[in-house]
């Protein structure tokens, strides 16, 4: 959709123009998966799709929010005197929860305002829609209202929201993804330390392609905080023999050295995905650096061998889609990414081989699942921000 039919749409909504525009994207992780709460490092990347934010400010206190995406719901009103977590709010709640954390962060937001979202990444498809509708909010609050939010800080009201306001216990990548997002280049990021690179992504005669399993995944379901817990657990009991914080601090070495504190089969696999991804994620960067793209790419498949067998957060699914990805030439590494239970994979494929593969694995995945996956080519992206006049053309 237009940016010119976004400013109609909003004119036709709310009877006004559109002061400003707002931009927060998606994000990809290319290996690090399920190691961001468990104090270990991720590689992720903003995306060119993303989440966009139509807002004016008003003169009394209501706050009118609607959504392209779910339209049929019309516009759903609030005030800056209600902005406590209801479930029957829906979707509305991450604005509703950003703009009430910003306030009790000190920032004065004085009164209400009219905001149209429009997000173009598919909605549940673990390519952080949720994130994204945060950090879209985030910087609209911060240009309307003239504030200077620093950006490390709106990560963390992000985060914040989605914990404490909507209630998933989900670590920082995300956010920080989001509001970090440099065009051309991926993140390497220390989640325990907020320590961060950027890393150029340079793929020559590659392409990175997104295959959606078309299977929603719901990030707040229980089976997302049951791992969490499980590592939490698997750590406590380690915390008895070995001085860590986090399990993101062991290497290998030392988790062989200590695994039987663990005393548990489900627990000890757990761990050992946290640990092993973590050290990948380290060599990730390594090869990144050398230029090394194929020895990414096996990092990327032993990423997702241990999410299925270690982790157990994949699915027929998405096993579907990156076993048939791994069987087609071109393919330099494929893996899930996100959270997992549904939602993405990726695959890095060299560029005469994309129409060959998104065909094939197409096929192969209606044929074993019955759902037609969908495919998009991801370019690297800037983060969160107000979007110039130049970028509306």
């Amino acid at each position: 959709m237009k940016l010119n039919q976004l400013k109609q749409t909003f004119e036709e909504v709310f009877g006004r123009l559109a002061d400003r525009i707002f931009f927060a994207p998606g994000r990809i992780n290319l290996i690090g998966e399920h190691t961001d709460y468990n104090g270990g490092h991720v590689f992720p990347l903003a995306i060119t799709f993303g989440t966009y934010a139509l807002a004016a400010k008003r003169e009394d206190d209501q706050l009118r929010f609607y959504s392209i995406n779910f339209d049929k719901q019309g516009v759903i009103e609030g005030s800056l005197q209600g902005l406590e977590y209801k479930g029957t709010d829906g979707w509305t709640n991450y604005p509703k929860g950003m703009t009430k954390l910003i306030i009790e962060a000190g920032f004065p937001i004085d009164s209400g305002y009219d905001v149209l979202f429009y997000g173009n990444i598919p909605n549940g498809a673990g390519l952080s829609s949720s994130a994204s509708i945060e950090l879209a909010t985030g910087v609209m609050l911060e240009g309307l209202f003239g504030l200077a939010i620093d950006r490390i800080e709106m990560v963390k009201i992000g985060q914040k929201v989605e914990n404490d306001y909507i209630g998933v216990n989900s670590g920082i990548m995300d956010q920080f993804t989001i509001g970090m997002g440099k065009e051309g280049a991926a993140i390497w990021l220390d989640c325990e330390t907020l320590e961060y690179e950027y890393a150029p992504i340079e793929l020559p005669d590659a392409s990175i392609v997104i295959m959606n399993t078309n299977k929603r995944r719901e990030l707040a379901s229980s089976k997302y905080n049951e791992r969490r817990g499980e590592c939490e657990e698997a750590l406590s009991r380690l915390q008895k023999q070995v001085n860590v914080k986090s399990l993101g601090e062991l290497t290998p070495e030392q988790f062989e050295q200590h695994r039987t504190a663990i005393g548990d089969a489900v627990l000890e696999k757990r761990a050992q995905h946290a640990v092993y991804e973590n050290a990948r994620t380290i060599e990730a960067l390594d090869k990144l650096k050398e230029g090394d793209v194929e020895a990414v790419g096996q990092l990327m498949n032993e990423s997702h061998r241990s999410l299925e067998r270690d982790y157990e957060v994949t699915g027929k699914e998405l096993d579907t889609l990156v076993y048939a990805a791994w069987e087609q030439p071109g393919v330099i590494g494929a893996r899930m990414t996100g959270a997992g239970f549904g939602g993405c994979a990726i695959a890095i494929v060299k560029d005469e081989n994309v129409e060959s593969f998104i065909r094939e694995v197409g096929n192969r995945y209606k044929e074993k699942c019955g759902i037609e996956a969908e495919f998009y080519m991801a370019n690297i992206g800037g983060g969160a921000r107000e979007l110039m006049r130049e970028e509306m053309e």
